[in-house]
């Protein structure tokens, strides 16, 4: 019997933004014309602890459409393969030189915890940058949604500290609602992450 090395976890390199970044990866806007639900954006920047934009950040979300349904290929909640091609939820978008990124996306519904509980509808966000040894795990609730009171992720998370997962309305154009969310990576404002 041999011994097995493991290679031990290093920080990400500054190659990582680019190589990740590829002219077909960035992936904004996850909606077509055939996506059934309510138009959002979602702005914001990610900050380091001196609130200072993270230039070369990269933000990928994942969510359920409007009905609460995620998207892979072996579910039997969707009905019609064009569903499948309307929207995929998932999204990836670097940050630019001030750390600010965007998406335009649909307002998810909400999603089973277990059997008996629903979650408030959510965005899941996973954020990956220079010097992280791990990617951070967070969420994006709706400021003014009912639901969140009864969240049971929500819930576990202190009180006073629940309003760092709100993504604020801004405003609104013809079609789309526009909603604020900021990441704070470390010190005062910190995003709550998950693990």
């Amino acid at each position: 019997m041999s011994d097995v090395l493991l290679t031990p976890s290093q920080t990400t390199g500054p190659f990582f933004h680019h190589g990740l970044l590829h002219a077909n990866a960035t992936r904004n806007v996850l909606t077509t014309a055939e996506t059934v639900g309510q138009r959002i954006r979602i702005e914001g920047h990610v900050y380091d602890g001196d609130h200072v934009g993270v230039p070369d950040a990269i933000i990928e979300i994942w969510q359920a459409d409007s009905e609460g349904h995620y998207y892979y290929p072996a579910s039997r909640e969707r009905k019609r393969p064009e569903d499948m091609n309307a929207f995929l939820g998932y999204g990836r978008s670097g940050t630019d030189a001030n750390g600010a990124y965007w998406f335009e996306t649909i307002k998810p519904g909400k999603v089973p915890f277990d059997g008996e509980r629903m979650q408030a509808p959510h965005i899941c966000i996973a954020v990956f940058g220079r010097g992280l040894l791990n990617h951070l795990l967070t969420r994006l609730y709706f400021a003014g949604e009912p639901e969140n009171a009864d969240d049971p992720a929500l819930r576990c998370v202190p009180l006073e500290r629940r309003e760092r997962l709100l993504g604020r309305r801004e405003g609104s154009g013809a079609d789309i609602i526009v909603y604020r969310f900021d990441i704070v990576l470390q010190g005062p404002g910190e995003t709550v992450f998950f693990r």
